[in-house]
């Protein structure tokens, strides 16, 4: 691994090189720096080098740094329990792990209360892994009209994906063209608060394939950071 800023410049060549070989430009894929259990430190550095998003799987992470991080758009991409939306809703741009129309309606609901619209992803498990959080892919239209009639101070932007964990990435390529499939029939819609704009696809070890199969969002932590350390009691 080199420094941070080499590691941020190296990711951003090959997301922009794959970004190409799939037909669309350099630039259409963005980088979310996934910054968990990072320090603001090592987050500062990454901010410096270019990045401009991060993305944080825990409420209490976000919370402990906030103050201490440079200018940066944060997003909410792990699990998120609807008795912890509160404490972060005027803190993030952006929530990709949304998996329930419970969640929907608490995340609107405060979101109204600090007078905003929150942008949301839909989390799709479409691999229907019992480990894995997210609604299945036969679930997605249901959750969408739900939404769109019960969460007025949400705006559904897209959806997010995590795949299998597989030692070669090849082997999720389908789990990824599946979710890609149900973007696109939703993307075509017109509607105030339906804007499909991100396809949150593809983390270190996979990202390749996930561009290869339309991903526009990738987050990246290890490639950037290198091998977590959660401690000898973690």
């Amino acid at each position: 691994m080199g420094s941070i800023k080499e590691n941020i410049d190296a990711v951003n060549k090959l997301k922009d090189e794959l970004a190409v070989k799939s037909g669309r430009s350099a630039g259409d894929v963005m980088l979310c720096a996934v910054t968990k259990t990072r320090t603001a430190e090592e987050i500062n550095k990454a901010i410096e080098a270019g990045i401009t998003d991060i993305g944080e799987n825990k409420v209490q992470e976000i919370m402990d740094k906030f103050d201490n991080v440079m200018q940066v758009r944060w997003h909410l991409i792990g699990h998120l329990q609807t008795n912890k939306v509160k404490y972060i809703i005027d803190k993030v741009s952006m929530i990709h792990s949304v998996d329930s129309l419970k969640l929907a309606e608490e995340i609107s609901k405060r979101a109204g209360q600090h007078n905003l619209t929150m942008d949301i992803l839909i989390q799709v498990n479409s691999a229907e892994e019992e480990s894995k959080f997210g609604i299945k892919t036969g679930e997605t239209e249901q959750m969408i009209i739900d939404i769109l009639q019960n969460c007025p101070n949400v705006k559904i932007k897209g959806m997010m994906c995590i795949a299998p964990f597989e030692d070669n990435p090849e082997d999720v390529r389908m789990y990824f063209a599946e979710v890609k499939q149900l973007y696109d029939r939703y993307a075509k819609i017109e509607h105030a608060r339906l804007d499909f704009k991100y396809l949150s696809m593809g983390m270190s070890h996979d990202f390749g394939v996930a561009i290869e199969e339309g991903s526009n969002l990738i987050r990246v932590g290890t490639a950037i950071f290198g091998e977590r350390d959660y401690g000898i009691n973690r």
